[in-house]
């Protein structure tokens, strides 16, 4: 099958929703699909061969985030363009309700569409303003697919739809195979190790949270180390650290000099090093006040052998099972965070178990079971013979 890819965001920009139609796109191919994947960007480094990129984006808030958006003439002229090339059998749209490369598409295409819903968007005004002007381009999508309930929720209550819910996936292979981070200290150091993996400067990712809990969780885990991977100003965020009174780092250092440091500020990493860090830490932490659809940082944290401890915001809660394959903790607080993972550092059964149920949990969002629910929705959508054309 021809299978023509959507993404509405920058991939100059790593995002939830670009790794998703990368991975998503890589598993098609695998299973001898012919696949290209559209998107703004200008870099090609690091992105596989199918990806087409469309030049600049700027940045917009969006859905209570910033997001790296492409539109206008230059954005219509190359999609079309992509489409009479290239003859799909499908057409897949991530974010259809985003203003950028997927809205575009809905606007110049028809013929078997599929459309991933993969936030609630319940934050965005402008949407909820041009939601009557979108509906006639919404109608064009013949099969419709949420990551999780709130995503789906919020598509069955504004657009009268019924997707159908296929979870986000994860190469779990990647995460349970990861040898732990080199460089945190000597092998034979053992200290107790929490991880939060985001960008740093945006609030509602939670580290301010975290941070405030750090003080009573090393005076009852004195010798605890909080790694901190992500993008943002690494200065201002050392800082922060250093005026609630916490020792810190940056890097990795030399593996015969360990450091005593609480927080050590690790910066962006690669895909492989996020993996090796999750492995190398006891406890993940994901803080989050709100804005996401779907925990998949929960579910690399499972992969990877970390114990979960998570906000208990809707999303996380459905992918901890409301507390069976996650600890959960009152969002926003920074007491109850530094609670519940004091807990967790001192109980070595309590923390193996929550370990086993993440393990089992995270096998429900391997690319592979995900992906044979994606293609189910294909078959029902597809004419042999029909293609995708311009509207």
């Amino acid at each position: 099958m021809r299978i023509g890819m959507v993404c509405p965001y920058s991939f100059d920009e790593p995002g939830g929703v670009q790794i998703h139609a990368i991975d998503l796109c890589t598993e098609l191919r695998k299973r001898g699909h012919e696949v290209s994947l559209i998107g703004p960007g200008k870099f090609t480094e690091g992105l596989p061969d199918f990806v087409e990129l469309g030049g600049s984006s700027i940045p917009i808030r969006y859905n209570g985030s910033v997001a790296r958006l492409s539109f206008g003439p230059r954005t219509k002229k190359h999609l079309k363009q992509w489409i009479r090339d290239n003859q799909f059998d499908l057409l897949h749209i991530h974010e259809p309700n985003s203003p950028s490369y997927s809205m575009m598409a809905m606007a110049v295409a028809e013929g078997p569409i599929v459309a991933t819903y993969h936030a609630s968007a319940s934050e965005s005004k402008i949407l909820k303003v041009a939601l009557p002007f979108l509906r006639p381009y919404l109608e064009r999508i013949h099969g419709g697919i949420a990551v999780s309930e709130e995503a789906r929720r919020w598509q069955v209550e504004n657009l009268a739809g019924d997707p159908v819910l296929i979870p986000n996936g994860v190469e779990t292979s990647t995460y349970r195979n990861a040898e732990p981070l080199a460089g945190l200290g000597m092998p034979e150091q053992t200290r107790p190790r929490l991880m939060f993996l985001g960008r740093f400067e945006e609030p509602r990712k939670g580290l301010q949270i975290l941070l405030e809990a750090m003080p009573r969780i090393v005076a009852e885990v004195p010798n605890v180390e909080l790694l901190i991977a992500g993008g943002g100003d690494i200065d201002a965020l050392v800082e922060r650290v250093e005026k609630l009174g916490l020792s810190v780092c940056v890097g990795l250092g030399p593996s015969t000099k360990p450091s005593d440091a609480h927080v050590r500020v690790l910066g962006r990493v690669s895909d492989a090093d996020k993996a090796s860090a999750l492995s190398a830490s006891d406890v993940y932490v994901a803080p989050n006040t709100g804005g996401e659809s779907f925990g998949i940082v929960l579910v690399e944290g499972m992969a990877a052998g970390a114990a979960v401890l998570a906000s208990d915001i809707p999303a996380f809660e459905a992918v901890g099972q409301h507390g069976r394959s996650a600890r959960l903790f009152c969002n926003g607080s920074a007491v109850d965070l530094a609670d519940k993972a004091i807990g967790l550092l001192h109980d070595d059964v309590a923390r193996a178990k929550l370990i086993e149920a993440g393990a089992r949990r995270a096998v429900d969002f391997d690319w592979q079971t995900v992906t044979d629910q994606v293609e189910q929705v294909y078959d029902t959508v597809t004419v042999k013979g029909r293609k995708v054309t311009l509207a």
